[in-house]
């Protein structure tokens, strides 16, 4: 299955993530900060897919996705926004700096692990 990339600062959601993942077949990486996730979707062997959170000290996910999909090295990654922030004006901003899919918290299971499976094939 794929190896994915959780960037979230909360162990919280770190964990409910990742469990869910891991259930079905996923091999999870996470780290806690923006920046860290930037660095780690470079890290070979890549990340298949990274689900970003938006609101983190330092460099906010939005930045963070714009980043990896304007950077030729990472831009094939796909990116899924999962985040707290569920206004409409938030979805598709994130879509702008790259974001394949956005999510709003808590995540449903199933919408998860189908919009992976969309996105991965």
């Amino acid at each position: 299955m794929a190896r994915i990339l959780i960037v979230d600062d909360s162990p919280t959601e770190v964990h409910v993530l990742q469990t869910i993942l891991e259930k079905n077949g996923h091999t999870v990486q996470s780290v806690n900060t923006a920046e860290d996730g930037v660095q780690t979707s470079k890290v070979v062997p890549m990340p298949d897919l990274i689900l970003m959170d938006v609101v983190m000290p330092g460099m906010n996910g939005f930045q963070a996705t714009r980043a990896i999909s304007k950077d030729p090295a990472t831009q094939n990654i796909p990116i899924i926004i999962v985040s707290t922030k569920d206004q409409e004006t938030d979805r598709v901003w994130g879509m702008r700096q790259g974001a394949r899919e956005y999510i709003s918290k808590p995540v449903d299971e199933t919408d998860l692990i189908n919009k992976i499976d969309a996105i991965l094939g």
